[in-house]
């Protein structure tokens, strides 16, 4: 995972554990242009990771931004 996601990851992981997911949609939405159907999936599963790692996060952004390229 590149230092890019993870950085990226880091900040959506703040915004999601202080509870302001207008700001995370916000946040996601400048990132990737990312749909809001799949703002609410990529923060849908944050939320219910068991521990919310940057690389985690990471992960969820990137399998998200390649299905998007599909």
């Amino acid at each position: 995972m590149s230092a890019i996601w993870k950085n990226h990851a880091m900040h959506l992981a703040d915004m999601i554990k202080e509870n302001n997911e207008t700001k995370a949609h916000l946040y996601l939405e400048q990132l990737m242009l990312f749909p809001v159907d799949i703002q609410d999936q990529i923060i849908e599963e944050i939320s219910s990771l068991s521990h919310c790692s940057s690389d985690a996060v990471a992960s969820i952004i990137n399998h998200h931004s390649i299905m998007e390229l599909k």
